[in-house]
């Protein structure tokens, strides 16, 4: 496979097809080699920090460049690394299980999923506020484990992949403003903001291309008028309360899917270390289980029209 475009469009049929693997996964692999080298090496300075993260970031990177030259193939190994990386299929299955058990009236077996989803308490959260966190994972993530290793493997094939996903990876484990790692997780959280600074902004951008596609319009505007008004409402509530949000990425994709939704997400969100305030993004309803539904599919409408996209801009630029 010697076609970058090929590799991409690959890639993601591969993780659509086979989803994350439950035993031994590389990145979860990578996860617990984070942590090791965190045990040896931290101090709470941003100089200890900063060393881990180049270490922690360089040596999968420099490892993935070396295979590479040695295969001779570079599309093959990036598609193999993008069902590594990529983690769209599972992303949408655990959202919609959490949807399935709270309509089930499951609302202990939706808190013990929770943490396969996001951080926060799942016993502060309630059947409307699990509903909303499953909504704001599949926004957020659909950029993160799905828009940034498909954009960086486009621009620097596997050795983007890799070391994009362990920048997130990172910024996953280390990256948080208080606490023990408030410096020592300073340049995991820094250099997360900057590969990210992209990947939000053209998954808002693929979101809003997408909603017609996902036909996830906003209630009570049947066919093609709800399709535009899903478009629509997108564009203009990513380009208003984008960056309303606290983290200066997230709330791209998370604003435009509120809008292509037609729901209201945001609002005080409580942590293990407290309760963060939150502005709201977007002006309708709280989502119900049925926004997390048609979130799951404008997810997979995103991710596919993005991959189409990049592997269009990757056979332009040959």
């Amino acid at each position: 496979m010697s076609s970058p475009a090929a590799a991409l469009l690959a890639g993601l049929a591969l993780d659509e097809l086979l989803g994350d693997p439950t035993r031994l996964h590389p990145v979860a692999g990578f996860g617990r080699a984070a942590r090791a080298l965190e045990r040896a090496v931290y101090r709470p300075t941003r100089a200890a920090g900063t060393a881990y993260t180049a270490v922690a970031v360089a040596v999968p990177t420099l490892a993935a460049a070396a295979v590479q030259r040695r295969l001779g193939r570079p599309g093959t190994l990036t598609a193999v690394v993008l069902t590594a990386t990529l983690g769209g299929r599972t992303l949408r299955r655990t959202a919609t299980r959490m949807a399935d058990l709270l309509d089930a009236g499951d609302l202990a077996g939706a808190r013990a999923l929770a943490p396969a989803l996001v951080s926060r308490r799942p016993e502060d959260l309630d059947a409307p506020g699990l509903a909303r966190a499953a909504l704001e994972s599949l926004a957020e993530n659909t950029a993160d484990a799905v828009a940034g290793p498909l954009l960086w493997a486009a621009v620097a094939g596997a050795p983007g992949a890799v070391a994009y996903r362990a920048v997130n990876t990172l910024d996953a484990m280390v990256g948080y403003r208080t606490g023990p790692y408030a410096d020592f997780g300073w340049a995991a959280a820094r250099l997360d903001d900057l590969v990210n600074w992209p990947v939000a902004r053209l998954t808002a951008a693929a979101t809003v291309a997408a909603a017609p596609l996902a036909g996830v319009g906003a209630a009570g505007a049947p066919g093609p008028r709800s399709a535009l008004a899903g478009a629509a409402g997108a564009l203009r509530v990513w380009l208003r309360d984008g960056h309303r949000h606290p983290s200066p990425n997230a709330g791209r994709a998370e604003a435009a899917f509120a809008g292509a939704l037609g729901v209201r997400l945001g609002g005080p969100t409580a942590y293990a270390d407290g309760v963060e305030p939150r502005a709201h993004l977007g002006d309708g309803p709280a989502p119900t289980t049925a926004d997390v539904r048609r979130a799951a599919r404008l997810s997979a409408c995103t991710a596919w029209l993005l991959a189409a996209a990049l592997a269009l801009a990757a056979m332009v630029a040959r």
